[in-house]
């Protein structure tokens, strides 16, 4: 997700994957995988930053992605942090600390999603990211290893350069970019266990066949990278986004995988906010009222123009059935990476504000059970309404009962 203040196609193309789809897990990686593809010739603006290639390493790697996705039970964004614009505390939110985090834990998530940029504390003539920048990160990750947490890192909206440009005209440029942030990104983090993985992008704009070629070119140089780099990163779990992130269009579209030296150890993910009118639209408009209520026994019958018309229960289940069947089914664990749903409590008041409280912690737990129950791996969205990370407090209680309960 971009900074959002108010709310806080498959079969022929995977024998083709290297086996990275998944199948009958093993106790152990075997002793060593492929080496990764031989890079083409040095045409990249920027200097090579995988200086130091290590041999790989199976130490804390055993667990495949499936076998992580079935100890990953609930996880939690720290958004709006790590990947604001101007630093880590430009929108109001605190420094991460690891008494947060360790708090997180308490509460009930089992894996951090780490959204994060790079891009602005990048040298735009080399890509070289500040060192501490990198320093700051690392230690971040380490909060969550130290928690017993599984952390999801990523390159977030950044700024946009590969977010909004997953277009023809700016594939080389993003690839040479692509391939240097994850060069030193993964070589800082590179002796770190399996609890960490990395994921590729964000919610990358693509609509059509052409720009989801792009983006799986970006994909694959994410790959290769992270390999290229050894170490523990040669069995690492890697995540790779949908295109948008949006359920309907990646199952149309993402009609091929990427390749890896490596078997079972790729993720796909989506992310949730259906319907957009209950989860974030802030003003009715011609085409469409915002919704207040949402799901069964929470609609109003005297405001029935803010009742959801789309959307529910039914819809949740077809589309998150729908990840199980191209995907989970065949040996790919998706993890849900977001979802949330804007808090109204400001503009409704007595039995609109009840049915409204009501609906969104209906839709909370609906999500979080329904992605538990047909094998995703769900991931809230959060930037500070959930837990507050300067006192180490709930703030919104009936939500975390119900995230927590349909993670059971």
């Amino acid at each position: 997700m971009k900074r959002r203040e108010a709310t806080l196609g498959l079969v022929a193309t995977l024998a083709g994957c290297g086996g990275s789809g998944g199948g009958t897990a093993s106790a152990a990686p075997a002793p060593a995988p492929a080496p990764a593809p031989a890079p083409a010739p040095n045409s990249s603006p920027y200097p090579d930053y995988n200086t130091n290639p290590k041999p790989a390493d199976t130490t804390g790697m055993a667990d495949n992605a499936v076998q992580t996705a079935a100890k990953i039970r609930l996880g939690l964004n720290i958004g709006n942090t790590l990947e604001a614009t101007g630093g880590e505390t430009a929108w109001g939110n605190p420094r991460i600390t690891a008494a947060f985090v360790q708090f997180a834990k308490a509460s009930g998530f089992s894996a951090i999603r780490l959204p994060a940029a790079w891009n602005q504390f990048a040298d735009p003539s080399t890509a070289r990211i500040d060192p501490a920048w990198l320093a700051r990160i690392r230690e971040v990750v380490q909060y969550c290893i130290d928690a017993d947490l599984y952390v999801l890192l990523n390159i977030h909206w950044d700024g946009g350069w590969l977010e909004n440009n997953v277009t023809p005209d700016k594939q080389t440029a993003n690839n040479a970019k692509q391939k240097a942030f994850w060069q030193q990104i993964a070589t800082t983090l590179r002796d770190v266990d399996g609890r960490l993985m990395f994921a590729s992008a964000n919610e990358p704009h693509v609509k059509t066949a052409e720009q989801m070629a792009v983006l799986m070119s970006y994909h694959q140089t994410f790959v290769d990278t992270v390999r290229a780099t050894g170490g523990r990163n040669a069995w690492r779990n890697l995540v790779v986004q949908g295109p948008s992130t949006d359920i309907e269009l990646t199952t149309q579209l993402m009609t091929a995988w990427p390749q890896d030296t490596v078997a079972g150890r790729l993720m796909l993910e989506i992310h949730y906010y259906t319907p957009w009118n209950f989860t974030g639209m802030t003003q009715d408009e011609s085409w469409g009222n915002q919704f207040f209520y949402w799901g069964a026994g929470n609609h109003s019958t005297t405001d029935t123009a803010h009742n959801a018309t789309w959307g529910e229960e039914a819809a949740l289940d077809g589309l998150l059935t729908s990840m199980k069947t191209h995907f989970v089914d065949k040996g790919i664990p998706v993890l849900v990476g977001e979802y949330a749903a804007i808090d109204r409590s400001k503009t409704l008041s007595g039995e609109a504000l009840r049915l409204h409280q009501a609906s969104r912690a209906a839709y909370y737990r609906a999500v979080t059970q329904r992605s538990r129950a047909l094998g995703l791996l769900p991931f809230v969205w959060d930037t500070g309404g959930l837990l507050d990370r300067s006192r180490n407090v709930v703030l919104d209680a009936p939500v975390l009962a119900a995230l927590v309960a349909g993670a059971r």
